[in-house]
């Protein structure tokens, strides 16, 4: 039986992932993922794919959700960070699409700005955030590029791994795609790409879309060295969504918030057509 091999989440957009063994799947996908956001002064959104440093700030959210704390480097150490829920709303831009954001403060600000070398301030998601993603399967996330749940599975890395390996170059770890969910047990890669329902713990999932890649995975995720051009490049080769770009895993709406911990199985429900050559009609 497919299973959860992987539980991972993002609190800060862009910065270091926590590993966790047990979350609870909100409708905006696993609690804390993705609430905060680093910008720049004028509100925009700050990414890996210009500032790969972000790639080692380590974040963690306290026990009782009152504190984020941010670490770095030795040189920089730890900023901790009083969480901020009620403060002034800003505006901030993420792809092009307005939000609001609650500043977090001079010291986030100073640290980040100091660490990063460009002037940086954090914001969070409020309490009011009613975005909605797009996809087959409409949702909402915080401030994830789209959906709420990112899923790949073990085997499509497998696959990828030993294409690369034929032509010469390094196989990648899983977390240069950033996933939330990673499953084990789908002897068939891309198996997610025809998922279009599961149930996985508490939790139930509907498929949104594939996941089109960028940048972002041709940065080491433990250095911040960014190289190209893989694995773009073998991507690429079979890979090449109708759509446009290259696709490696995928997204999901929340359709039953709950539970989920490592071990559980991943039971899928409903199966269709990858929509990697084209469109395939609603799930």
């Amino acid at each position: 039986m497919p299973k959860v091999a992987g539980l991972l989440y993002y609190p800060v957009k862009g910065c270091g992932v926590v590993s966790a063994t047990a979350a609870t799947v909100t409708s905006a996908g696993l609690t804390h993922d993705r609430s905060f956001m680093v910008v720049s002064e004028e509100g925009v959104f700050m990414t890996q794919r210009r500032h790969p440093r972000l790639a080692l700030i380590a974040p963690a959210v306290s026990a009782d959700e009152q504190t984020l704390t941010l670490r770095a480097d030795e040189r920089h150490g730890a900023v901790r960070v009083p969480v901020d829920t009620t403060g002034p709303r800003r505006d901030v831009d993420l792809f092009g699409s307005s939000y609001q954001g609650i500043d977090q403060g001079a010291a986030a600000a100073r640290w980040l700005s100091d660490f990063l070398g460009v002037r940086s301030r954090l914001v969070r998601v409020p309490p009011e955030h009613d975005r909605v993603t797009d996809g087959r399967t409409p949702g909402t996330s915080g401030y994830a590029d789209s959906c709420a749940l990112h899923i790949v599975s073990a085997s499509s890395l497998d696959h990828l791994n030993g294409r690369l390996l034929a032509r010469g170059a390094h196989p990648l770890a899983m977390n240069r795609f950033r996933p939330n969910i990673v499953v084990d047990g789908w002897a068939e890669p891309h198996t997610e790409d025809r998922a279009l329902r599961i149930r996985v713990g508490d939790a139930e999932l509907r498929y949104a879309k594939l996941a089109i890649r960028c940048a972002v995975t041709l940065v080491d995720q433990e250095t911040a060295a960014k190289a190209g051009p893989e694995p773009m490049r073998t991507l690429a080769l079979y890979r090449r969504a109708a759509t446009g770009g290259v696709a490696f895993g995928s997204k999901y709406a929340v359709l039953r918030p709950g539970k989920v911990s490592l071990g559980d199985a991943v039971e899928v429900t409903r199966w269709g057509v990858s929509e990697l050559h084209g469109p395939t009609g609603r799930s």
